[in-house]
């Protein structure tokens, strides 16, 4: 029996979320209600919904620094617990429905720890959001009112990659997969590494809106410093695998990947393998990284099936890692699983703190996310989040190629650590303000030099992009001052940060560069998943796709042309077919402006081909050994059965002969 709600939401209303509930229709009849709050919205029990009876608004201990700021409301087992400052809720709203209206205090909101999807009872969301507001009405902030904006950078890209899956199997996403600023950072936009001792530098643009031709668009990015080959650190890496039943089409893609990495190890490394299912166990002792023989043989061994007991899994793993800690060197789990922990003795809560402790402790976890029917987005990225590691979602073959090898360094060598971002506005040139993603990043202005609150990473090479919306007060004259951007961050390790800060004029671009285009369709894309139905959605998504076509310029890999495939393909889905588009230009306009626009097919790096090659022709390899060795094993086995016959006929006995 679908239940539904629509929320509207005010354009003009900066301050705190606002939610008329309309009556609610079932498809068996007609119920109106509306819903108040606290006690008189427990008087309706819609059928099959279990309301849960939770401690709404009891603070946790406030000198705890991992649980200062949660609000408890009970809920269930695999949910994670999800600080309030990062608590947006007209993200949680978009995506899963909340009954009731969130307050804002001080920079943090009162919400569930558990977040919209929990927070009203045990068998998930009570409502499905029906609308959601359009390009131009969400959360827009008055610069009268607040001049500053301030969150936690994120290097995650596993939304982008669900999304993709998605699509190509015949559905559009979850809007509440849907995380803007992982669309925008799956990609690399070029910028120029940093000239000076700084581990990163700070790159930004001014441009045009692509949704609102009177705003502006400000691109914030910070390109993380390459390190070379010879000056890798050590690397003692354990990966918890999951090989349980649901991962049994989904293992043989982490061996390949695991396989794959193993080829930039040497002998200075060490890695380990942990699996667990029913239960946990050591595959591979700590090995060095130039015995491949012996690691390719431990994961050849590797087989699913069971249930899931992550928990055990990975304090498995965080004990390896701990008994073979190397101070000068990466100290990494890597937990390659679909997310479905089902068994495990271990909440989610005592998780959580696991992995916050080991953090601190220089142990780091990244997250890789396989798989699909059951799969928990949300709770794999804010496992990573808590363990100081980032995320990724592998879809293919060559996701799982690009996540550990083409960005092995990125992936697993942190450069910067708890990297904060905070503008602050000019009243006098800018009206109105708003950031583009981030929604479960937003930290309280007071956060920014409070040195004990956690934030994102940035790994060797990792570059990280955030864009706003501004609505000039007026228009920009030339050279006028925009805002001011501070950055925060701290070295390896360290416990107390460096401030660096730059300032932006406004510019008169009239089209911004082509890595500045293509971000601004990709955001719009990420929008118009968010809400593909929404007015005049679908000018709004030919728009983008134009955008990003025009602005795909050099593209080896043909991840952006993939983007403006994956479009197309949504149009279809949405009902919205996009009209041709003349093919996109293989090399960058801007370098060879008459370059010839040849085939759409991008040329497959040698390196990665020669890999695969080499991939199925181990495969293939082993395939005919296997055969081999059953015919084999059935030679061996053929003349005993063939004996078995005679043997029993020989001590048979004898019939009598009728007379």
């Amino acid at each position: 029996m679908g239940l539904g709600l629509v929320l509207n939401l005010r354009a003009d209303d900066p301050g705190p979320l606002q939610m008329d509930l309309e009556p609610l229709e079932f498809e068996t009849g007609r119920i109106s209600h509306f819903l108040e709050v606290a006690e008189e919205a427990e008087e309706f029990e819609p059928p099959g919904i279990s309301r849960h009876k939770g401690e709404e608004g009891k603070m946790g201990k406030p000198t705890s620094k991992s649980k200062s700021g949660l609000y408890a409301l009970k809920g269930p087992k695999s949910a994670v617990p999800q600080m309030a400052r990062n608590f947006d809720p007209a993200m949680a709203s978009r995506g899963a429905g909340i009954l009731g209206v969130m307050q804002q205090q001080s920079g943090h909101f009162v919400a569930s720890p558990y977040g919209g999807a929990f927070a009203v009872g045990n068998h998930g969301p009570l409502a499905t959001l029906l609308a959601t507001p359009d390009f131009e009405s969400r959360g827009y902030v008055e610069t009268r009112e607040d001049t500053q904006s301030t969150f936690s950078i994120d290097v995650d890209t596993g939304a982008y990659t669900l999304a993709r899956k998605a699509i190509r199997n015949g559905n559009l996403p979850a809007p509440g997969q849907v995380r803007i600023e992982e669309f925008i950072n799956y990609f690399d936009y070029g910028y120029a590494d940093p000239m000076d001792a700084r581990p990163f530098a700070i790159h930004t643009e001014m441009g045009p809106c692509p949704w609102a031709p009177s705003h502006k668009l400000v691109r914030v990015g910070l390109q993380g410093k390459h390190v070379p080959t010879a000056h890798q650190p050590r690397r003692n890496l354990v990966f918890l695998l999951d090989v349980s039943g649901s991962m049994s089409e989904e293992l043989p893609m982490v061996v390949a990947a695991l396989r794959n990495l193993t080829q930039t190890l040497d002998a200075k490394d060490r890695i380990a393998i942990v699996v667990y299912a029913g239960a946990a166990g050591v595959v591979l002792e700590p090995t060095p990284g130039n015995q491949r023989e012996r690691i390719i043989s431990a994961m050849q061994r590797l087989e699913a099936g069971g249930s899931t007991n992550g928990g055990q899994g990975i304090e498995l793993a965080y004990k390896l890692a701990r008994a073979h800690f190397d101070e000068d060197g990466i100290n990494r789990v890597i937990l390659a699983t679909d997310g479905d922990f089902n068994v495990g003795t271990q909440g989610q809560d005592a998780l959580v703190e696991l992995i916050e402790k080991e953090r601190d402790s220089g142990v780091y976890l990244s997250v890789l996310g396989f798989g699909g029917a059951n799969y928990q987005d949300a709770a794999m990225e804010q496992l990573a989040d808590h363990g100081n590691g980032n995320y990724a979602y592998i879809d293919e073959f060559a996701e799982a190629h690009r996540v550990l090898v083409e960005q092995a360094n990125a992936t697993l060598q942190t450069i910067a650590q708890d990297v904060k971002i905070q503008v602050e506005f000019d009243p006098e040139t800018v009206a109105r303000w708003r950031l583009i993603g981030y929604d479960n990043r937003v930290l309280a202005d007071r956060d920014f030099a409070d040195d004990t609150k956690d934030a994102g990473e940035i790994g060797a090479g990792h570059n990280v992009t955030a864009l706003y919306e501004v609505v000039p007060d007026g228009q920009f004259d030339a050279n006028a001052r925009v805002m001011e951007l501070r950055l925060r961050h701290k070295a390896p390790g360290a416990s107390h940060s460096e401030l660096s800060t730059t300032t932006l004029h406004a510019t008169h671009n009239a089209r911004g560069s082509a890595s500045f285009r293509f971000a601004a369709a990709t955001a719009g894309f990420a929008m118009w998943l968010q809400n593909p139905h929404a007015k005049d959605s679908h000018a709004q998504l030919e728009t983008f796709r134009d955008l990003a076509a025009g602005a795909i310029g050099e593209d080896p890999h043909a991840r952006r042309r993939q983007l403006v495939e994956l479009m197309e393909a949504a149009g279809k889905l949405a009902d919205q077919e996009l009209p041709k588009h003349p093919r996109a230009e293989r090399r960058n306009p801007e370098v060879d402006p008459e370059a010839p626009d040849s085939e759409l097919d991008a040329e497959l790096d040698p390196e990665l081909v020669a890999r695969a090659e080499r991939f199925f022709a181990e495969e293939e390899a082993a395939a005919q050994r296997s055969t081999q060795d059953f015919i084999l094993e059935v030679l061996r086995l053929l003349p005993p059965l063939l004996a078995l016959p005679l043997f029993v006929m020989a001590f048979r006995k004898p019939r009598r002969r009728r007379d």
